[in-house]
């Protein structure tokens, strides 16, 4: 007996849907995760896709993706004059060439970070031909530590430390004498920035423990969400915008 035309009609509605998520999990992991092609602009904000341990079930790099991505965006454009549109980002894999073909670019959840062989140099070429990162979405102790573990893998001679906060980053579009309207909003302790220099000097790894700039970035319309922080939020990942392109 033929099933009636409704059943079969959502069977393969049930199966179409099944077949895209699973292309999706396939590339990015256990959820529907879709890649962005964005426009032909100054700017295109990478969001790094790197081998992670699956402490935070392996989908931490995409957390909030992708409108606190289109949000950061939107206020870059209406900040700045760098030409920008909300769909300047796109999702790439740290262990592939187009690597480089975005200098600047955004990790999240570094904290089950685990790279490959071929992630950590493409991570160390990176910083060497003058690309910076920002990093977001780490706290404790533990998520640290594996942070840091991945980072002197690649940089074993370099200092990984406390940015202070008289640095020029902090203040060179956006002044920000502190870090503290944030810090009630955050888990895990004090809000604290690492650095890590290239070879010339320059700032390179911007690393924020016990932050969630992107948290701010994607709720910030929300009646939740206080304002104040999260303008605090926008204005230092403008600031660290800023100054990758300029130094």
């Amino acid at each position: 007996m033929r099933p009636p035309r409704a059943i079969t009609l959502l069977l393969a509605a049930s199966l179409l849907v099944a077949g895209t998520l699973a292309f999706a999990q396939g590339r990015f992991g256990r959820r529907a995760i879709y890649q962005n092609d964005p426009p032909a602009t100054e700017l295109v904000v990478a969001r790094w896709h790197f081998g992670t341990n699956g402490d935070i079930g392996h989908m931490g790099w995409s957390h909030n993706y992708p409108s606190s991505d289109e949000n950061f965006n939107g206020f870059i454009q209406s900040a700045t004059r760098i030409d920008v549109e909300l769909a300047s980002y796109r999702i790439v894999e740290l262990g592939s060439d187009e690597v480089f073909e975005y200098p600047f670019a955004y990790v999240s959840e570094p904290g089950e970070m685990d790279l490959t062989e071929q992630e950590v140099r493409n991570l160390r070429e990176f910083v060497d031909r003058g690309g910076f990162i920002l990093v977001d979405d780490f706290d404790g102790d533990w998520q640290f530590e594996q942070f840091r573990s991945q980072v002197e893998r690649a940089f074993p001679e370099k200092y990984f430390g406390p940015l202070p906060l008289d640095h020029g980053s902090y203040r060179i579009n956006f002044d920000l004498p502190d870090l503290e309207r944030m810090s009630p909003y955050v888990p895990g302790g004090e809000i604290t920035y690492y650095g890590l220099f290239d070879d010339r000097g320059f700032l390179a790894i911007a690393a924020g423990h016990n932050n969630d700039l992107a948290n701010f970035w994607d709720w910030y319309d929300e009646a939740y969400s206080p304002l104040e922080p999260a303008a605090d939020a926008f204005r230092l990942g403008v600031n660290f915008m800023i100054w990758a392109m300029t130094h």
